[in-house]
């Protein structure tokens, strides 16, 4: 499980402080999974940062009763100047998995050819994406946050990344962003909705598509 209880988080800009999440609640099981909709900027990105704890809280709590991922396609946590398997070996060894089937693993499921070892600073983002889409689901996590990268790459790596998600939602939980209500159906059985840093939970993907195209 993993709870939030009353999350803000605040940025300051040169315009002023900015409430990007305004008290927001709610709670993750095993075996649901969740699907989020709402304009650029309404925060959903944030959110996800929050619930794997790449960002703290400006206020509230999160608390983590099961291992969650980084956002997929997050590579914020790369050293640019090593390679894809330098970075794939450092996070094994910190998260304790063997080195070699998980460099297999990445290697074959990113499909970066020679580019996987080159440094990290001569990727494009789609390249970015693939690695920490690889990296990601190398490693168990009992929660995955998805960040409109699945349709990173051509289609037979979109494919690849539909089955794997689908495989690990069987086994835990997710919480996936995207624009697209059809990319939700296909990953997600519930919906909400994000919208001036508030989290509305809706009952159907569908109720959440129309007060989507509502706003």
């Amino acid at each position: 499980m993993i709870e939030l209880s009353n999350v803000s988080k605040v940025y300051h800009t040169r315009s002023g402080p900015r409430r990007v999440l305004d008290d927001v609640s709610f709670t993750i099981r095993r075996g649901q999974s969740i699907g989020i909709m709402g304009k650029n900027g309404a925060g959903k990105s944030t959110l996800t940062r929050v619930l794997s704890g790449v960002e703290f809280p400006t206020s509230g709590t999160v608390e983590r009763n099961m291992t969650v991922s980084w956002p997929l396609g997050y590579a914020g946590a790369f050293q640019s100047s090593l390679t894809g398997a330098d970075n794939t070996r450092y996070i094994a060894r910190i998260y304790g998995i063997p080195i070699k089937e998980t460099l297999e693993y990445v290697e074959d499921f990113a499909q970066l050819g020679s580019y996987f070892r080159m440094p990290i600073k001569t990727y494009s983002a789609g390249m970015h994406a693939r690695l920490a889409f690889g990296v990601s689901l190398a490693i168990s996590f009992d929660c995955y946050l998805v960040d409109e990268v699945v349709s990173v790459g051509d289609h037979r790596f979109a494919e690849r990344c539909e089955r794997a998600l689908k495989e690990r939602r069987e086994r835990g939980a997710l919480l996936m962003i995207s624009h697209s209500v059809s990319t939700l159906q296909a990953y997600c059985e519930t919906g909400a909705l994000m919208n001036d840093g508030k989290l509305i939970f809706f009952d159907s993907l569908e109720e959440t598509e129309r007060a989507y195209h509502d706003l």
